[in-house]
């Protein structure tokens, strides 16, 4: 079954490459956006990112609502048939042990650990799109995050693309989690940090934060990389605990290596070309750090963190090169200051036309 699954999700995308949301960004290679860093560049801005949490967003999908924009996007009759087929009358039970619950027939949401399910909840979604020009709305899968670039103090744009989303999730089944949803607000101007009215959404207040772990990364309102640098130093020092313990198991260097490589240094460079480039001095000594106990450990050279983000750089610039559709792919025309990514802009601009 997940054979065909992924036949029928090859096709599907081949279908609708050219309908797909370009700020959709999951399951999509090399995307990133520097909107809010070219926005901040000009007077009197700044930006609110409201970063949306529903309430068990795949399980919530209607199936019915999903044929019929699959329709809008000219999906064939028998696909779309056969697609409604395949999320309706599921039956489901629960087993612990040898006790099983009772069966029930299922005909909402896309079934979890189906390949077709993260698709087809980013396909129900594509429609979710900004009504005004100065925001945007950002997916990757069921993590939604809106973003206002406030130009003047003038919200009216922003406040107003909010309450349209809540009235779209609304009309589509999904809950919009008020509790768990979180605003950052990055503003620049001097005497207006912690000025700024509250978002309310279905007439509760948004909890406004100084720092938002997104997709695995932490942001903060001052766009420095503190908070999150602190946080990976301190999460791989605590793996670097098992790599002692194998080292004292007397195990090969290849596999303390290969071990170090998975659970440390795979923690160290996640987004790392997105954060790295704009880490203070003392921010890359304490990453070094980790990475010299390491080497100290298991008594082998190993690749220094700026090595490997120059590495991962270079790769994602040429692919940028290559993929004219690629939100930054005008960068290498640009002259961003604060870039979240100095080193690919750099790699941007000095490569050949």
């Amino acid at each position: 079954m997940k054979c065909f699954e992924r036949l029928v999700l090859t096709h599907l995308k081949d279908s609708l490459q050219s309908s797909l949301d370009p700020l959709q960004f999951a399951y999509r290679g090399n995307r990133t956006l520097h909107s809010v860093l070219t926005h901040l560049d000009s007077t009197n801005t700044y930006a609110r990112m409201l970063f949306v949490d529903f309430s068990s967003a795949f399980n919530t999908v209607l199936p019915s609502k999903l044929i019929t924009k699959l329709r809008d996007l000219d999906i064939n009759t028998s696909l779309c048939n056969w697609i409604m087929d395949f999320l309706t009358n599921r039956p489901q039970h629960v087993r612990s042990g040898h006790i099983c619950s009772t069966t029930i027939t299922l005909n909402t949401g896309v079934p979890q650990g189906c390949v077709l399910s993260p698709f087809l909840y980013s396909l129900f979604t594509h429609d979710c799109r900004p009504v005004h020009g100065s925001n945007t709305i950002i997916k990757f899968a069921d993590d939604t995050t809106v973003i206002g670039l406030i130009s003047n103090n003038d919200e009216t744009a922003y406040r107003e693309e909010i309450k349209h989303l809540a009235t779209w999730c609304t009309d589509n089944n999904l809950l919009l989690n008020t509790t768990k949803t979180k605003e950052l607000i990055v503003d620049f101007r001097k005497g207006r940090r912690g000025s700024h009215e509250p978002i309310h959404i279905n007439g509760m207040a948004v909890e406004p934060v100084s720092s938002f772990k997104f997709l695995g990364t932490h942001i903060s309102e001052d766009l420095s990389w503190t908070t999150n640098t602190s946080s990976l130093v301190k999460k791989a020092h605590q793996r670097l605990f098992f790599l002692r313990t194998l080292k004292k198991n007397q195990l090969s260097s290849a596999i303390l290596v290969n071990f170090y490589r998975c659970t440390i240094e795979s923690i160290l460079t996640n987004c790392v070309t997105v954060w790295y480039g704009s880490c203070s001095v003392a921010e890359r000594k304490a990453l070094q750090q980790v990475v010299k106990t390491a080497q100290r450990i298991i008594g082998t050279p190993l690749p220094a963190i700026e090595d490997i983000q120059k590495k991962h750089c270079m790769r994602r610039a040429r692919s940028i090169l290559k993929d004219d559709s690629h939100p930054a792919h005008k960068l290498r025309f640009s002259r961003l200051r604060n870039s979240f990514f100095p080193r690919a802009v750099s790699l941007l601009n000095s490569a050949p036309h």
